[in-house]
């Protein structure tokens, strides 16, 4: 995967020595969960890297926080090489064992066995430097094991990993802003940590990771909390309700679509059904938020037609410190679905998927960035636009 990754950015070497360009309002990325499909993000994030786009605040959740958390938490010249570090180590490589012992008739006689496979390689032996199976679990799933082990794998790895590649001081001097969406296990409710406000560790970025049943919760502040993922996958929410407001662009990356072809088979089926579950409403919560970022707008029009001296009432302001006059740009990137994509293909760590769509999500977003709609002019009342950018890639293959 490395040398894929790094003979994109020498091709592009011609593009560091541009000056960087002027985005408006603090640059904000937004990353999906979506397990191995985030080697996507690393791509929309060398390219930002490249082309000397630097992110005031990141915000993930799942394999979003883990990329988010690498960037976030190192100095700006080493994040590519720790983002490299990460997705070299959870990568595949190798033939797998039905294309070794059957080579050559995989495609035509044994469709979508290569794929069973390598999903099989991953369920039993899990990720060595991500996750492990834990036998005892899959052996009795009734069996009273306690919170940090009532789930399939150990994540231990993943903490030993995460602590080798993040620098929790650096992060926690705040040069960029880092937010990690969670679900509390006992409230149901969503719980966005950020290094803002607290100092973070690896247990915050672990926490958004533990997908349930497969990895277990994580305890914060004497509470357990799962990967915010389960809850809402697209944490767009966490910029749009932040305060105080600040105008924005923000580069929204969506691992998982949320429109797509009517499916015909049952399998086809399973697969619309997971995209719907983990696209996670992104199209809704933007019109909730176009809604009220509207009537913030109009609350500061109206600020205009009240006599001075009502204006300046206590009780008054307090009324008109609901508007404001932000600007909200979302840049929406749309990672591709690929021909040979199956139901499980967020546990694709196979070095050339992991090569594919982090390649993919380079040329996607120096698209977006040649192409800079922040230089667009917005409504005054509007205040949110959303620019789709679809995969270059997606093009191609259908």
């Amino acid at each position: 995967m490395g040398n894929k990754t790094h003979g994109k950015r020498n091709a592009n070497a011609a593009g560091q020595s541009e000056a960087a360009p002027e985005i408006p309002g603090q640059v904000v990325l937004v990353f999906q969960g979506g397990g191995a499909l985030g080697a996507y993000q690393a791509g929309v994030y060398q390219a930002m890297h490249d082309r000397k786009v630097t992110p005031d605040w990141v915000i993930g959740t799942s394999i979003g926080a883990i990329n988010g958390a690498i960037i976030a938490g190192n100095l700006p010249e080493n994040r590519i090489e720790r983002l490299t570090q990460f997705w070299n180590g959870v990568a595949r490589r190798g033939v797998d064992a039905a294309s070794w012992l059957m080579p050559g008739l995989l495609p035509g006689v044994f469709p979508g066995l290569a794929n069973w496979s390598r999903d099989l390689a991953i369920v039993t032996q899990g990720v060595p430097s991500f996750f492990t199976p834990q036998p005892g679990s899959w052996a009795n799933i009734q069996a009273r094991v306690g919170p940090e082990r009532a789930a399939f794998y150990s994540t231990e790895p993943l903490r030993e990993t995460l602590s080798s590649l993040i620098d929790f001081d650096y992060l926690n001097h705040k040069a960029t802003r880092l937010t990690v969406g969670t679900v509390n296990v006992c409230s149901g409710r969503m719980r966005y940590f950020t290094n803002r406000d607290a100092p973070m560790d690896v247990e915050h970025v672990m926490a958004s990771a533990a997908f349930p049943p497969g990895f277990p919760s994580v305890r914060l502040e004497g509470e357990s909390y799962w990967d915010g993922g389960i809850y809402s996958n697209t944490p767009l929410e966490a910029v749009l309700d932040d305060r105080p407001r600040n105008s924005s662009v923000i580069f929204s990356v969506q691992l998982w679509p949320s429109s797509g072809p009517e499916p015909e088979s049952i399998l086809q089926v399973m697969s619309r059904q997971r995209d719907i579950q983990y696209s996670s409403r992104a199209e809704s919560h933007l019109d909730r938020q176009k809604q009220i970022h509207r009537l913030r707008h109009v609350i500061r029009e109206l600020s205009q037609y009240l006599p001075e001296e009502k204006r300046d009432t206590p009780e008054v302001q307090a009324l008109l410190g609901w508007g404001c006059g932000t600007t909200m740009q979302v840049l929406e990137l749309d990672a591709p679905a690929f021909d040979n994509d199956d139901l499980n293909r967020d546990i694709d760590f196979s070095s050339s998927g992991i090569e594919r769509r982090w390649a993919v999500g380079y040329e996607d977003t120096i698209r977006l960035l040649e192409r800079a709609p922040w230089r667009e002019t917005l409504d005054p009342m509007e205040g949110i636009s959303v620019f789709r950018m679809g995969s270059v890639d997606a093009a191609k293959d259908n």
